[in-house]
């Protein structure tokens, strides 16, 4: 590499111009996207800095991170001084960000009724082919920390790993659960194995404080409460 190309690698910068070492001493706020963007990259092309490339990159989508996001790997090839291990690096960087922007919007999710769950699990299970059981983790102010996939298929008692569900619980310091699962017949009358699982994971919770507050059984377009119908 000549002087005149290594010259535009980060590394080679004024200390006050490495986004990396502002980003150390200054905090990842002050950053601007292109400098964030110029970190993931590391360096530039012969002719052109990091920094600048990626103002470029940006310039391309009006400056829009989400449209960023969008661009294709043989988009983001397109610019001079991007190969394909910067166009991965690139697109992994947004994909964090999209995935990101999803669990704060799952975190912000306020359980205040049992339609509220019915809307939040029926595109995810109201539609399946087959059975799934889903656990819902709650905090103290009744909002989803998680949601998570507990089995697949038929629905026994033997399928539920109670140890796990509470493991879980105490890891996200959920103090509340709401058990969901679909039932693709298109049925709203729980099972005995429904009612079976329903109060094996509500005594072993309590022994934690760990309370069961509902069990809804989702369908297509409506749903079962456990609570709704005193079955808690």
């Amino acid at each position: 590499m000549s002087e005149k190309e290594s010259s535009f690698s980060i590394k080679n910068w004024s200390q006050d111009d490495q986004p990396r070492e502002k980003l150390r001493d200054k905090g990842k706020a002050v950053l601007s996207d292109a400098e964030l963007v110029a970190i993931i990259i590391g360096s530039g092309s012969r002719n052109e800095s990091a920094l600048d490339l990626s103002k470029r990159i940006l310039a391309s989508v009006d400056n829009n991170l989400n449209q960023l996001g969008k661009l294709s790997l043989t988009q983001l090839m397109a610019f001079k001084g991007i190969g394909e291990a910067k166009a991965i690096s690139i697109a992994a960087a947004m994909e964090l960000g999209r995935r990101r922007r999803g669990e704060e919007a799952l975190e912000r999710k306020q359980i205040s009724s049992s339609s509220s769950v019915f809307e939040l699990m029926q595109p995810i299970i109201g539609e399946l082919p087959h059975e799934e059981f889903w656990i819902i983790y709650l905090n103290n102010s009744n909002k989803v920390i998680q949601k998570q996939q507990l089995s697949k298929g038929g629905i026994t008692g033997t399928l539920v790993d109670v140890r796990l569900v509470l493991k879980t619980a105490l890891e996200f310091g959920a103090v509340g659960l709401i058990l969901a699962h679909n039932h693709p017949s298109g049925t709203l009358k729980p099972s005995e194995a429904d009612k079976q699982i329903t109060q094996k994971l509500k005594k072993a919770g309590e022994s934690l404080d760990i309370k069961v507050l509902d069990h809804i059984i989702v369908t297509e377009k409506a749903y079962f409460s456990f609570a709704d119908d005193n079955l808690l």
